[in-house]
């Protein structure tokens, strides 16, 4: 049960990060000119989701146990390297 709380504490704590991440990015895009604006909005309304699809995946990480716990971890594992690209790649078009 121990490396099960780890990797759910690791993986809250890098959400919670993210989270802050795409705040900023939203924040940068409230600044920038109106063609910006159009052409970010989608990329950020994507990483939302699938921070949220991150999110949903902690709870139920939370909830599942044994066998299930490791298949709900390898799904969780491909949306985390997923968002994780994500923030990366938004945050190379903001600079």
């Amino acid at each position: 049960m121990e490396i099960q709380d780890a990797y759910k504490q690791k993986m809250a704590a890098q959400l919670k990060e993210w989270s802050a991440q795409i705040d900023l990015l939203e924040a940068k895009m409230e600044n920038a000119g109106a063609d910006v604006k159009v052409k970010r909005a989608k990329e950020l309304h994507e990483l939302r989701a699938k921070q949220h699809a991150a999110s949903e995946k902690m709870k139920e990480l939370g909830k599942t146990s044994g066998e299930a716990w490791g298949q709900v971890k390898e799904t969780a594992d491909k949306i985390w390297e997923d968002l994780k690209a994500g923030v990366a790649e938004a945050h190379s078009k903001f600079k």
